[in-house]
């Protein structure tokens, strides 16, 4: 089975990218199912209902977030209706929204997604390790196949999670800091890992946002707007490969365009 993880889709350019890649993408690679994480959407912080329909509509199977998926307020009540839109885990309990996905492939294979996110310079939130620990055997009741994207800044804590689900899940995927990383790779137990997917957006930028008002911001420490920057766009994604009978991954490697 072959799964399509696009890194964060960052504001009007990402959105713009994914319409014009996406369908090429998945006919040309014949993917069975695709995950897009979508936290930065909306302008860069957040995701709209509106916005997130969009997505759903061009070919994507499952939706991820993370720490900015509460930028928007309208998203709460949506979270509560579609399924497919996730949000971190271990965030308190009574927060909107599930953080578990189990759909169809084009296979007829059963695929879960998870999305957890960490906790090192990071918004305070329970431990993923533990609730990842508690959740996947439960899951593997109903699937083999498991993806989990780590939102997390720490690329220690992106890895050691890795490490601490080999052999558990399909793959450990990472997000949020925008910057793709040369580490794919197949865990010892047959675990999928890469440290940060990279975002599908404009990367003549400072992850995603204009440069000047960017350096401004370290430059005086004072705060001011962020916008979307737009020049030099690419898709970034990962490709899996599953074995749909183990769950283990065959092989994974990085997709640009």
């Amino acid at each position: 089975m072959k799964i399509l993880f696009v890194g964060d889709v960052v504001g009007r350019p990402g959105r713009k990218l994914l319409t014009d890649h996406l369908p090429a993408v998945q006919r040309e690679l014949e993917i069975d199912f695709t995950i897009v994480n979508v936290e930065n959407a909306a302008g860069g912080f957040g995701v709209t209902p509106a916005l997130a329909q969009e997505i759903l509509s061009g070919g994507v199977d499952v939706m991820t977030t993370g720490n900015h998926v509460w930028d928007k307020r309208e998203i709460f009540d949506y979270l509560n209706r579609e399924p497919r839109l996730l949000r971190p885990g271990n965030y308190p309990k009574g927060v909107p929204g599930s953080f578990v996905h189990i759909g169809e492939s084009r296979t007829g294979a059963r695929v879960a997604v998870m999305n957890l996110q960490g906790r090192v310079f990071m918004p305070l939130t329970d431990c993923p390790f533990r609730l990842a620990e508690k959740e996947i055997p439960r899951i593997s009741r109903e699937t083999r196949v498991i993806v989990i994207d780590f939102h997390a800044e720490a690329t220690s804590e992106k890895l050691a999670l890795g490490w601490f689900l080999d052999g558990q899940v399909s793959a450990v995927i990472g997000t949020h800091t925008h910057i793709p990383t040369a580490d794919c790779r197949i865990l010892p137990k047959g675990t999928a890992y890469v440290t940060d997917v990279g975002m599908t957006g404009p990367y003549d930028s400072v992850i995603g946002m204009e440069v000047n008002t960017s350096l401004s911001r370290f430059l005086t420490g004072l705060t001011a707007r962020m916008e979307v920057a737009s020049e030099n766009p690419r898709f970034s994604a990962i490709l899996l490969d599953v074995d749909e009978s183990t769950g283990m991954a065959k092989s994974i490697r990085r997709i640009e365009r």
